[in-house]
C-alpha cells in the first residue's frame, strides 16, 4: 500500500513537470527563462528607430544613450532607418550620383554614418542591427529625387501624381521602371555590404493601387498583352495581378542581390496584413514569403481592439508562414502626441506570446516613453532572438 501511494506521489510529481515543461517556451510574462542564453528559448524584441517625429538618431550622444537603454532593458534587435524623407542616412555614393546629395542634410546627421555606428555600438552591447529600408518606392513629393528624375515617377490614370501620407504630399517611384530598380538595387547592395544582421522592407515596397499608369508602363503593358491599353478601373483583378508579379519579379532579384553581396544578411520585411497589402499596395508579400525571399516576418498590427488583433494573428497566411520562418509582430507603442496605454501593449505581448509567435518589434522608439520599469516587466531576462532555418 505504501508502494502504491509512492509510486502515485512519483506519478504526479512527473505529470507536474512535463506541464511546467510545456508552458515553459511560451515565455510569458509570469513564466520567464531562468536561463537566457539557452538555445531553446528566443523571442524577437525589436524596436524601429526613424527619423519621423524623433529625435533619437541626430546625434551620436541620443544614438547612444538609446542603445544603451534598450540594452538594459533587454532588447536584443534595433531596426534603424536609412532610407527616408527621399534621401539616405548613411554616406551613399549612389545618392550622390543620382541625388547630388550622399546624405540627408539634417545638421545632426552630418559628418556621421549612422549605419556604421548602430552597427558598431548595437554589436557591442549584444543587439542584432537590422536596417530599415523605411519609404521603398516612395518619396516626398518636393524631394530632389522627384525633381531630377521626374521620368521616374508613376500616375494615375488622369495624370496626377501626388498620394497624401497624413499631411504629407509624396509621389511613387515606379517600380517597374529598369533604372528604378537599378537604383533601389545600387541603394541595398551599399546597404548590405556593411556588417548588418539583415535588410527589412516594409509596406512602402510596393505601389499604391491607383498608380500604374504612366507612359513607360502603359507601353510596357502594351508589349506583354496584345496592344491593349491598361484597364480604366485600377481595381481590375487581371491588371492589379500584372502589376502585383512585377514587383514579385523585382522582389526576387532584391533577395539574390542582397545574398550575393551578404550571405548572411536576413532579408526581413515589414508588411501590413495580406489582403489590405495586396489590395491597396500591389504587395503580394505572402507569395514571397512562400518562395522563399522572405526570412524574416514582422507583421504590423496596429489595433486598439485585442479581439482585432487576435483575429489578425490567426490569419491563415500567418499561420502558414509560422512553420518555417521566424514570424512577429509589429505592436504600436505610440504616435507622435499620443502614447498608447501600457495595458494594451501588455495584452498584445501577451496575445502574441499565447500563439508562440517568434516575438514582437514596437513602433517606435520614442514612443516607448518614461515607461523603463513597465518594459523591464516584460523583458526581465535577457534571450537571444530567433534564427533563420537556412
Amino acid at each position: 500500500m505504501k508502494l502504491n501511494r509512492r509510486f502515485g506521489v512519483i506519478l504526479v510529481a512527473i505529470s507536474l513537470l512535463i506541464c511546467l515543461m510545456g508552458q515553459f517556451p511560451q515565455l510569458t510574462t509570469a513564466q520567464t527563462p531562468t536561463s537566457p542564453t539557452s538555445s531553446s528559448i528566443t523571442e524577437l524584441r525589436g524596436v524601429w528607430l526613424t527619423n519621423i517625429d524623433s529625435d533619437v538618431l541626430f546625434s551620436r550622444r541620443t544614438l547612444t544613450q538609446a542603445l544603451q537603454r534598450l540594452n538594459r532593458l533587454n532588447f536584443n534587435t534595433i531596426y534603424p532607418t536609412v532610407w527616408n524623407w527621399g534621401y539616405t542616412l548613411y554616406p551613399s555614393p549612389t545618392a550622390e550620383r543620382v541625388i547630388g546629395q550622399t546624405l540627408d542634410p539634417h545638421p545632426g546627421l552630418q559628418g556621421r554614418d549612422i549605419l556604421a555606428e548602430s552597427v558598431n555600438q548595437g554589436h557591442g552591447l549584444g543587439l542584432a542591427v537590422v536596417p530599415w529600408f523605411e519609404f521603398g518606392f516612395m518619396a516626398p513629393a518636393d524631394s530632389d529625387l522627384a525633381r531630377l528624375h521626374p521620368e521616374w515617377l508613376t500616375s494615375r490614370r488622369d495624370g496626377t501624381q501626388v498620394v497624401m501620407e497624413g499631411t504629407h504630399p509624396r509621389v511613387w517611384l515606379n517600380p517597374f521602371h529598369p533604372e528604378v530598380q537599378q537604383f533601389i538595387l545600387d541603394l541595398i547592395t551599399e546597404i548590405a555590404a556593411y556588417d548588418i544582421d539583415g535588410l527589412q522592407l516594409d509596406d512602402h515596397f510596393g505601389l499604391p493601387v491607383e498608380l500604374g499608369y504612366d507612359p513607360y508602363t502603359i507601353r510596357l503593358y502594351q508589349q506583354e498583352n496584345q496592344g491593349r491599353r491598361p484597364p480604366n478601373n485600377p481595381q481590375d483583378p487581371a491588371w492589379k495581378r500584372w502589376r502585383a508579379d512585377k514587383i514579385t519579379a523585382f522582389m526576387t532579384r532584391v533577395f539574390y542581390a542582397i545574398k550575393q553581396k551578404n550571405p548572411d544578411c536576413v532579408v526581413a520585411i515589414a508588411p501590413n496584413s495580406k489582403d489590405f497589402s495586396y489590395d491597396y499596395y500591389l504587395q503580394d508579400w505572402a507569395t514571397w514569403e512562400r518562395r522563399g525571399f522572405v526570412e524574416e516576418l514582422i507583421v504590423q498590427i496596429y489595433r486598439d481592439d485585442l479581439t482585432r488583433f487576435v483575429q489578425e494573428l490567426e490569419r491563415p497566411e500567418i499561420q502558414l508562414a509560422k512553420g518555417h520562418i521566424p514570424v512577429g509582430v509589429g505592436i504600436l507603442t505610440g504616435l507622435k502626441n499620443r502614447s498608447v496605454d501600457m495595458r494594451q501593449i501588455t495584452q498584445q505581448v501577451q496575445a502574441v506570446r499565447d500563439r508562440r509567435f517568434a516575438g514582437i518589434s514596437f513602433f517606435f522608439y520614442e514612443t516607448l516613453g518614461n515607461r523603463d520599469a513597465a518594459f523591464r516587466t516584460l523583458f526581465p531576462t535577457r534571450v537571444l532572438r530567433p534564427t533563420v532555418r537556412r
